[in-house]
């Protein structure tokens, strides 16, 4: 393969030319599922992967050190900004009952997404139970062989992952206050099976089984609390990993996990309280304010990193005209949002759709696209957009991800979208 560019150019702009023109690192979905399929013991793998076609990109993108040092010197940011206690005070819904519940935890598998603009990687949002690192794991460790014969970039080491995820969850057990270990482990989320990442619970669930933990996957209706543990049938549940999306936990189908969390008799990562801390949506607007975080006690190196959030401004009857008029530069999101729903892009926001941001509790950030990757498709060549995803505990990283889309945000139904594994370009 041969590229070359202006040596005017600097990294990142040669990176954006390498990931755009270059069809390159053709994945073989195919080999992909196999291995996958030969590693997992359960029978319907095989058929999950099938119907999931959009599961895995056609390709792998481009991201220089540099970006990700700055990505991660942005979460290290948001750490240290979310024990300011003046920070804790102002997270929405964080002094609920609910939310002072198992306060030292830190959250397991929080994700931050990034796009990768002209001046550096800017912070999207912050997911409380951010899915695919099983899947991403499993993706790395099939194309290893195929990627490292490029000699532009490397991936990321994927051999300690099982060790590193046993850990944090020891560590989270621990810093719930409990000693020992979990003996049982519910891996929780509303019907799973129809869950569209259902194939990485079963992942996880091997995983944990093997590392001698009991494991089962499971809709939390059939949870129950008497009062003294909650309950998978006759077994007791020690620790949930929690997948819902109903972040705090309301729905009466989760009334069983909510009173266990209330009473301390389950450790519940991730939890409301690390959704309040650092997903919801209006956090984005408390760590842009740098003036703020500042005269909170933010140091000034971690202020400097938060300067590269885009701007973000809840969305209130004050803000509402000057909103709609410069609505083309802002993407609007719900503050308890997910997977893009509910999500409108400023420049093609009708009426009708302003009315439910009027409505609803929104935020409006600052529009930063993403970037774009090149890739041979059967029908030709096409360019994807893609976001890039780090995977954490307690701020340190687990594995990073790129997801390749087409539309306004990331969906999983473009033809050679999906995760891709990302190559870590150091330069010179």
């Amino acid at each position: 393969m041969t590229f070359t560019a202006s040596s005017n150019s600097t990294e990142r702009d040669r990176l954006a030319t390498l990931n755009r023109a270059c069809l390159c690192l053709p994945l073989d979905r195919r080999s992909i599922d196999a291995d996958i399929v030969r590693q997992s013991a359960d029978k319907t793998m095989t058929q999950l992967l099938l119907s999931r076609q959009n599961l895995f990109a056609g390709t792998a993108v481009f991201v220089s050190e540099k970006d990700v040092s700055a990505m991660q010197a942005q979460i290290n940011a948001i750490e240290a900004a979310t024990k300011l206690e003046a920070y804790r005070r102002k997270a929405p819904g964080d002094m609920d009952q609910l939310a002072r519940t198992q306060i030292q935890t830190h959250g397991m598998f929080m994700g931050y997404d990034f796009h990768i603009s002209a001046d550096g990687p800017r912070l999207i949002e912050v997911n409380s139970n951010a899915g695919g690192i099983f899947l991403v794991h499993m993706l790395e460790g099939s194309t290893s062989r195929e990627l490292s014969s490029c000699g532009i970039g490397k991936t990321g080491s994927a051999e300690e992952f099982e060790t590193e995820v046993v850990d944090m969850f020891l560590a989270e057990w621990r810093a719930a206050g409990r000693t020992g270990r979990p003996r049982t482990v519910a891996i929780v989320d509303e019907i799973p099976p129809g869950q569209y990442l259902y194939p990485e619970m079963l992942l996880a669930q091997e995983l944990l089984e093997r590392k001698g933990f009991r494991t089962f996957v499971v809709d939390p209706s059939r949870l129950t609390f008497d009062g003294r543990a909650l309950k998978l049938g006759d077994r007791t549940v020690d620790m949930v990993y929690n997948r819902l999306t109903d972040f705090q936990l309301t729905d009466p189908a989760n009334a069983a996990l909510r009173s266990a969390l209330l009473n301390n008799k389950a450790v519940v990562s991730p939890a409301p309280r690390h959704h309040a801390l650092f997903a919801d949506k209006r956090n984005l607007v408390t760590l842009a304010d740098r003036d703020q975080l500042l005269a909170w006690g933010l140091s000034k190196t971690h202020a400097d990193a938060l300067d590269n959030i885009p701007r973000t401004v809840a969305v209130t009857e004050e803000t509402a005209e000057a909103l709609w008029t410069g609505r083309r530069k802002f993407f609007f999101k719900p503050a308890d949002g997910f997977a893009g729903r509910g999500a409108y892009r400023g420049d093609k926001l009708t009426r009708r759709a302003w009315s439910d941001i009027l409505a609803g509790d929104y935020v409006a950030q600052a529009f930063v696209a993403p970037s774009v990757r090149g890739i041979a498709l059967e029908n030709g060549p096409a360019e994807l957009k893609f976001d890039v995803r780090i995977y954490t505990y307690a701020g340190k990283p687990l594995g990073m991800a790129a997801r390749m889309y087409q539309g306004q945000t990331t969906n999983f139904r473009t033809n050679g979208g999906g995760f891709a594994p990302v190559l870590r370009f150091s330069g010179s």
